[in-house]
């Protein structure tokens, strides 16, 4: 079964050529169009095409277009569970470009040829999102157009970008499609006066890395299995493999190195007129090359030893590897992203409860101040009919005024205290309310302040508790390097005592040394005297023996012949005689 990963790159060249079928954009494609498709695509896959499966998966569709929808369980089906890898992937998306490129490729004033916006458009579906209709996010963007600028050798300018960032947020742009990134590059927006060759080749190189799985190229020396010569390649590198082709134009390929991970390289010293050799090392073969320098070599040696390694880890390229990194990187940050609108909007949702919930005491404090001013209208309209009532009375009495003048006057002056009691019980209730309204707010206050000092406790316990287990470390530190310090200080007096002792030996070692060469000096004297002595023993010998003659029975061996006649030895004797002085040559050796 192919994997997951295959098939979304297989489905979005097909999503533009079902798209640019779509020419009214319902979503709807006619069966004849899709029977097309179909079998382009199961043409260029090298799939059996089956017109019938079409025909038996619509047949309840006759009257009308096919949707989108529908015509993905037969693609699965009866294509992509099918494929094999042994297609060619550039001629599976030419055909879907040609499709789509006709619709939506608009060519005034691109700087490039379609062969580059081709390129540019695999490299879309490359670096494009995993969600329909395809876009490609800016940071995305911002990718291509770096590895771009590197290509073609210039150095990256990150104020244009942001520039161009600025300019999508102002348009409330996020993203582009395959034909907007097409003219962002064609008509060189970020890049002013570019040389349209150079262009060229910054998109083919970015094209072959990323679509061709091409992570290195270039000629190099190879060294034949046959006739052991070595010729000139043109060397491609990709995640499993590396292919050389008698030039770089590759319309004659020579051979394969299928990289596996029982594979190594390894470094060669110069020989046969060669230099900056290396040999890569296979199951079956090894192959020897050489760079045309030193830093050739070594980016080689480095590349290829990264596919091994990525072959044994069983990893895909370093740029699919870096895009999925970058893709769960953007997930990432999306899913904290909506993490902190939901917190944002739970912290909203409780302030507007907060809101209510205030709303709602200030409406009772109003109900309440309207209750106190009702009461407070109702004690002053008692008040007045009480007045009016004593108003009535004393003119009733007016009569008895004369007779009754003392008790009238009595009656004034306790009415007027009455009165004043009543203004004081006015002020009083008027302080009254003023103070159960303070008494309110200060138990608000208090609240307040009890959840604020219990907050602040919990914190004093937990840094109290932290300060503590650091309390703790720093004594077992302290302990701890006391005890090495000890240690530190056993070993230093051990070490001058051995110091000691060594300059001890030392000094005896110098005198016994005084002494050897008091010796040396005795024995070269001795030897001296016994090599004088010597030399005046051979001569005399050398004189006699021509004279002198030993008388010996004869060896039935040939004599040795001297220039006196022959010898009184044999040439064994002699042998036995030079062996002899040789002994004793090594003795006097010895001795000195």
């Amino acid at each position: 079964m192919r994997s997951m990963g295959l098939r979304d790159e297989l489905l979005k060249p097909i999503w533009h050529a079902f798209t640019a079928l779509d020419v009214d954009r319902s979503g709807k494609v006619s069966k004849s169009q899709l029977k097309v498709l179909s079998h382009n695509l199961c043409t260029v896959m090298r799939i059996p095409h089956d017109p019938v499966a079409l025909e038996e998966h619509f047949k309840d569709d006759d009257e009308g277009p096919v949707s989108n929808q529908g015509y993905m369980p037969y693609l699965n089906k009866f294509i992509l569970d099918k494929v094999s890898g042994d297609f060619d992937r550039v001629d599976f998306n030419r055909m879907c470009w040609t499709l789509c490129a006709r619709k939506n490729l608009n060519r005034n004033n691109l700087l490039i040829s379609d062969d580059d916006a081709f390129k540019i458009w695999c490299i879309f579906n490359f670096l494009s999102e995993d969600k329909y209709p395809l876009v490609i996010v800016t940071e995305e963007v911002e990718y291509f157009l770096r590895k771009l600028t590197e290509a073609m050798g210039g150095s990256w300018v990150e104020e244009n970008f942001e520039d161009y960032r600025l300019q999508m947020i102002r348009e409330q742009q996020q993203c582009l499609s395959a034909w907007e990134l097409i003219e962002l590059v064609g008509k060189g927006h970020l890049r002013k006066g570019i040389d349209h060759q150079t262009l060229s080749m910054g998109i083919n190189e970015v094209f072959q890395e990323l679509i061709m799985d091409v992570l290195k190229q270039g000629y190099m020396m190879k060294k034949g299995h046959k006739r052991k010569n070595w010729t000139e390649r043109w060397f491609l590198l990709r995640p499993n493999s590396i292919s050389y082709y008698v030039s770089e134009d590759l319309t004659e390929k020579k051979g394969d190195i299928v990289l596996d991970g029982n594979c190594c390289i390894e470094s060669l010293p110069d020989k046969e007129g060669k230099k900056c050799l290396f040999i890569v090392k296979c199951s079956d073969k090894s192959f020897e090359i050489s760079a045309s320098d030193k830093k050739k070599k070594q980016e080689w040696i480095q590349a290829i030893q990264t596919c091994i390694n990525l072959l044994r880890m069983g990893q895909p390229s370093p740029h699919r590897e870096a895009r999925q990194k970058r893709k769960e990187l953007r997930q990432r940050l999306q899913a904290e992203q909506e993490e902190l609108e939901r917190r944002m909007k739970e912290l909203q949702a409780a302030n507007e409860n907060k809101q209510q919930e205030l709303e709602s005491v200030r409406k009772k404090l109003e109900e309440a101040a309207a209750n106190a001013e009702e009461e407070e209208q109702r004690r002053l309209q008692i008040q007045k009919q009480m007045q009016e009532s004593y108003r009535v009375e004393l003119e009733r009495e007016k009569m008895v005024r004369q007779q009754m003048e003392e008790q009238v006057a009595q009656k004034s002056s306790e009415l007027e205290q009455y009165l004043q009691r009543v203004r004081e019980l006015e002020d009083m209730y008027r302080r009254l309310e003023e103070a159960l309204e303070d008494e309110r707010q200060a138990r608000q206050d208090e609240e307040t302040v009890r959840k604020l000092q219990a907050r602040l406790l919990e914190e004093e316990a937990a840094k109290r508790a932290e300060l503590e287990q650091i309390h703790l470390q720093q004594q077992r530190t302290i302990s701890q390097t006391e005890a090495e310090k000890q240690e530190l200080e056993n070993e230093r007096l051990a070490k001058e005592a051995a110091l000691e002792a060594a300059l001890t030996q030392l000094e005896q070692l110098q005198n016994e040394r005084q002494g050897a060469l008091e010796q040396y000096e005795e024995v070269i004297k001795k030897l001296e005297d016994a090599t004088n002595k010597t030399k005046s023993w051979k001569d005399k010998v050398a004189h006699h023996e021509g004279l002198i003659r030993l008388i010996q029975p004869g060896s039935k061996g040939p004599h040795k012949i001297t220039n006196w006649g022959p010898a009184a030895f044999t040439e064994a004797e002699l042998s036995l005689r030079e062996k002899s002085w040789q002994e004793m040559k090594n003795k006097s050796t010895q001795a000195q």
